[in-house]
């Protein structure tokens, strides 16, 4: 396995990466224990790089280390997702006001516009899982867009826990008709430099976003309760 640059990951790194796609896919169950050595064994590899891993993934909120008894795989609560809304929807929406202020020309803004096209072909398949990874190069490529590195420092701490909330609800909410045509508007609002109505319109998505994927998430723990 190699990373972006094709160089060799580390055992840490892998060890991050593979940890994350079973927790984000679900092979590894919110609310299930996991012994430091079942992990190790069932990658592959020493204890040392995945009790590293799992500091990491723990800073991220995907799970909960625990002495002697291993690590904890946390499950996607209603009132996480709540707070995380809140910072995301702020942050992001100023990444958009100050992404339309920056003046991009279309060469700038072409990964924005692939990634609109690509949200807009998926629906048209009925392809809700390729619509999620338009939706999520979407807002990835906003936050660079924005210009503030502290700001995507942040946000990149808490957007695994809305992939696993958007991954557990992607099938049980209306189409995404609606976030297209938001998306739509924030991009032609960047292109014609419109920070305040960029700003607004992404805000009042993230809000939207927030209100139908906390209502799941509460529906989805009371059925199980």
């Amino acid at each position: 396995m190699t990373d972006s640059n094709d160089k060799p990951l580390s055992s840490s790194q892998r060890a991050v990466h593979e940890l994350r796609q079973m927790i984000l896919t679900g092979q590894l169950a919110a609310g299930t224990d996991h012994l430091e050595s079942e992990l190790a064994a069932h990658l592959g590899m020493s204890r040392t790089p995945v009790r590293e891993a799992a500091l990491l993934l723990e800073s991220k909120g995907l799970l909960e280390m625990r002495p002697r008894k291993g690590v904890r795989i946390l499950p996607v609560s209603p009132d996480d997702m709540r707070e995380i809304y809140d910072v995301l929807t702020e942050l992001e929406s100023l990444a958009a006001q100050r992404a339309a202020e920056a003046g991009y020309g279309p060469k700038d803004l072409t990964l924005l516009t692939e990634s609109l096209h690509r949200m807009e072909q998926a629906l048209e398949k009925d392809d809700l899982e390729a619509w999620a990874e338009g939706d999520e190069m979407f807002h990835s490529e906003l936050v660079r867009l924005g210009g503030n590195k502290r700001l995507q420092d942040i946000v990149s701490m808490m957007i695994d826990q809305v992939r696993r909330a958007r991954s557990s609800t992607l099938f049980m909410r209306p189409k995404p008709l609606k976030s297209n045509e938001d998306h739509r508007v924030v991009l032609q609002a960047i292109r014609d430099g419109d920070a305040d109505l960029a700003r607004s319109r992404h805000h009042q998505h993230r809000q939207q976003a927030k209100d139908v994927i906390i209502s799941l998430l509460e529906k989805h723990r009371l059925r199980q309760l």
